[in-house]
């Protein structure tokens, strides 16, 4: 499965200790899906049920968004 995701930032996130959640670690967001990139908010929930070898797109990048399929990912051996 993968995701397209749009990105409008330009710089690095920069993460302090103030960001670190109640067991002294930082989560950051790697499905796209979050409220408060570069964080994880628990979003990728939402992309449990993803296929394998599966583009999806989901409206403005919310995970409540519609959830559409964009494509197909291709594997470099193929």
């Amino acid at each position: 499965m993968a995701r397209e995701v749009t990105h409008e930032e330009r710089g690095p996130a920069i993460l302090d200790e103030s960001d670190m959640g109640d067991d002294d670690l930082i989560y950051v967001c790697q499905c796209g899906l979050s409220d408060s990139k570069p964080l994880c908010d628990g979003s990728h929930n939402a992309t449990a049920d993803e296929d394998d070898g599966v583009v999806y797109k989901y409206a403005n990048d919310d995970a409540d968004g519609e959830r559409r399929v964009v494509g197909e990912t291709v594997r470099a051996d193929e």
